[in-house]
């Protein structure tokens, strides 16, 4: 019989406590995972805050279905004082775009549309679309239909307008997810901004993610928070995900940093302390808020092939469809129906597997399922414009505690 540890136990304790609709819990060493090394995550991470690099930190780790590391390092709030504890409310910006993804694949799988089938048919604003050249002198009539697939896959040709070109002009002018009050609203005035190439010619990182939510809505006839909450969030246990912070929750929710190098680490925005919900807008892309133990949740069903304790969201297959690399993307890696795919083991980071999947979000939170090592890690922080490399320390560590293969 495996001797049990206080280190063991008080481990099973807090992370019991922390997960009240999470995961099942193990000893590391249960699942292929040394106790021993799990422990060098945190003195790794309290170093980043210590530093102050970074308010604070919430790492989480599941290997074969079960939870074997879960920590907080720091403040969610270093202004009053209040520390990063379990069910930490984060905004995860980004990483919503994988829940969006397997949104639209639902509807897929349901028979609502084909990969191929141009967007158009449900929002027709997005026929006769035109993009501009390479040199941005002028615009063209696109040859090619926006796709689903283009838009899951960012190569529909819409941008975020970060740069100085023309495009990114009419973009910061619009300002789509900030003056739109719907979906409906946003993708009204993103028709009628150019694209920046062809469909399907290229990826580019933008708002195509947002415009499957507003897919997501037109097809399911439901609004697309609703959609969400009924369709995954409810049915996979999620209750703390969702497009605002009821006044119940404000008091865990995180407050907001920014690093820049003339002032280090300053806050961006504070955790709401008004006398109602803070809503935000229904962004496919970047919108939501969760939980580490909401998101575990999400990953398990993904690593799962699509279902979890008993409920089925997607089907193995759709499921391994999404996780292909389906464009080339970066210098060793591909990109699949709303994630970034491993292609080519890179030794000199992590051991990170081949077929590995994974995103991140402006604030720094990211995450990544490792399918051949039944391996899931999530971190969870508030810095936006990161300039450190927490998150590639924090997946090298993981991997160098696992201890069968």
């Amino acid at each position: 019989m495996k001797k049990i540890t206080y280190a063991s136990l008080l481990f099973f304790c807090i992370t019991t406590l922390a997960f009240g609709q999470g995961l099942p819990i193990a000893v590391p060493e249960e699942v292929g995972v040394s106790t021993e090394r799990l422990q060098r995550i945190q003195p790794a991470m309290q170093e980043y805050v210590d530093e102050g690099h970074v308010s604070g930190f919430l790492t989480a780790i599941a290997r074969r279905g079960k939870v074997v590391h879960f920590e907080t390092v720091g403040m969610r709030d270093v202004e009053n004082n209040k520390p990063v504890e379990a069910d930490t409310l984060f905004r995860i910006y980004s990483m919503s775009k994988p829940i969006t993804s397997v949104a639209v694949m639902m509807l897929y799988e349901e028979g609502h549309f084909q990969l191929d089938t141009p967007v158009a048919e449900f929002i027709p604003e997005f026929k006769n679309m035109k993009f501009y050249n390479e040199d941005q002198t002028e615009t063209r009539d696109a040859q090619k239909p926006i796709t689903v697939k283009h838009l899951l896959m960012h190569t529909a040709g819409f941008t975020y307008g970060w740069g100085n070109k023309p495009v990114d002009k009419l973009y910061g002018k619009a300002s789509l997810l900030k003056s739109s009050k719907t979906l409906d609203e946003m993708v009204q005035n993103l028709a009628k901004i150019p694209l920046v190439h062809e469909p399907g010619e290229e990826w580019t990182y933008g708002v195509s993610t947002d415009v499957l939510g507003y897919l997501v809505e037109v097809v399911a006839e439901m609004p697309f928070e609703e959609f969400l909450q009924t369709r995954i969030f409810q049915p996979l246990g999620m209750v703390d995900t969702g497009f605002s912070v009821p006044m119940e929750k404000a008091h865990r929710f995180a407050a907001l940093y920014r690093q820049s190098k003339e002032e280090g680490m300053k806050l961006e925005k504070g955790a709401p302390f008004t006398k109602e919900e803070l809503i935000f807008f229904p962004a496919g892309g970047s919108g939501l808020v969760s939980t580490a133990a909401d998101y575990l949740r999400f990953s398990q069903m993904l690593l799962n092939g699509g279902e979890l304790d008993g409920v089925r969201i997607l089907g193995k297959e759709t499921v391994e469809l999404m996780r292909q690399p389906h464009h080339r993307w970066g210098k060793s890696g591909g990109f699949g129906l709303g994630f970034a795919v491993v292609t080519e083991v890179n030794t000199e980071k992590t051991s990170e597997s081949v077929g590995s999947f994974s995103w991140g979000g402006a604030a720094a939170t990211t995450f990544w399922i490792d399918p051949e090592k039944e391996l899931i890690g999530v971190l969870m922080t508030q810095l936006m414009n990161n300039p450190h490399p927490f998150q590639q320390e924090f997946k090298k560590l993981t991997y160098e505690a696992l201890i069968d293969e």
